[in-house]
């Protein structure tokens, strides 16, 4: 049992780790993109393109969609834990 558990608390580390090395890396690339539109910009003095929102947008919603996995959706609850105690205990007893 407690290497069950070391296994899923490495599991769950390395997700989160995951997360913010995903994290970091959307923000270092969406800054340079913006300083990038923003000096064409001025550098052409043409209307206004903000190109850099699309893969802002995209981007960030996947980054978002990671951290809900991660953080909201990625840990068993207090019910799957029970009910994994459950199934194991049954399947000691069948034996």
């Amino acid at each position: 049992m407690a290497d069950e558990k070391y296994i899923r608390a490495k599991k769950r580390v390395k997700d989160i780790k995951d997360f913010y090395i995903h994290l970091i890396i959307f923000l270092i690339i969406v800054t340079i993109l913006t300083i990038i539109n923003v000096a064409s910009f001025i550098i052409n003095s043409e209307d206004g393109n903000l190109w850099f929102l699309f893969p802002l947008g995209f981007w960030g919603f996947a980054v978002l969609m990671h951290g809900l996995k991660t953080f909201v959706f990625g840990h068993e609850s207090s019910w799957e834990k029970r009910k994994i105690k459950e199934v194991m205990d049954k399947m000691d007893e069948e034996k």
